[in-house]
């Protein structure tokens, strides 16, 4: 009698009930959302740490694939220290472009970070109190950080269930393909046809990587983004 082999684990953890609810509307709201599981599979939820971590993986990301992001991230996060404000400002620069492979600006960012936070320039705890769009602007106060690099670090990191990061290109190429549009739409007009998904648009933003990532045959879910 042959066994039954069991399926492998997802690369992912599933979405919580509330973002399966989000998903599931969506879907029922949008005809050209509803078919991207049914092609790409189960929605994946990827999530990044709060904090210092999370947002320091959010400018590694910055302007490069989704292959350069998870290989930059995995140096970085490999240094000794490098997790917390205090380590990262005890590295040698030279040493994290060198052995981390970030550059020199993504090193500078990467300081500015820690020094707000250490100063309480950045208040980090007081996030969660703060509207999306009081939150963006706050994390946009450190040099480095961006609409780009706030969105996405709310986004994967505080589970936002309305952030949705227009300057995002592969967002961008994604509502293009689906829409059947002439040109990829610029950040203004992404957001303009994102306001549509509201109040579920960071779920609909990891319904649409979803479908990019699907459709060009790449394994990763981190975002390639805009300059910060």
């Amino acid at each position: 009698m042959s066994q039954i082999q069991a399926s492998p684990p997802p690369p992912f953890p599933h979405p919580p009930a509330w973002a399966r609810a989000a998903a599931d509307a969506l879907a029922a709201r949008h005809p050209m959302l509803a078919g991207i599981e049914h092609r790409a599979g189960p929605l994946p939820w990827p999530l990044r740490p709060q904090g210092f971590p999370g947002l320091l993986r959010a400018i590694c990301a910055q302007l490069v694939s989704n292959e350069a992001a998870f290989a930059i991230w995995r140096r970085v996060s490999a240094l000794p220290g490098a997790m917390t404000p205090h380590g990262f400002l005890a590295l040698d620069s030279e040493r994290v472009g060198i052995e981390g492979g970030l550059t020199r600006q993504k090193v500078r960012h990467g300081r500015a970070l820690a020094e707000a936070i250490l100063s309480g320039a950045l208040r980090l705890d007081a996030l969660a109190a703060m509207a999306d769009e009081e939150a963006i602007a706050h994390l946009c106060t450190v040099k480095g950080i961006g609409r780009w690099t706030a969105e996405v670090h709310l986004l994967f990191a505080h589970e936002r269930p309305d952030v949705f990061p227009s300057g995002d290109l592969a967002l961008q190429a994604a509502l293009g393909h689906l829409m059947a549009l002439p040109a990829r739409p610029d950040a203004k007009a992404t957001a303009a046809l994102a306001a549509a998904f509201a109040p579920h648009r960071a779920v609909a933003a990891r319904l649409l990587w979803h479908h990019w990532l699907h459709h060009t045959k790449r394994a990763t879910l981190d975002p390639p983004g805009d300059p910060a």
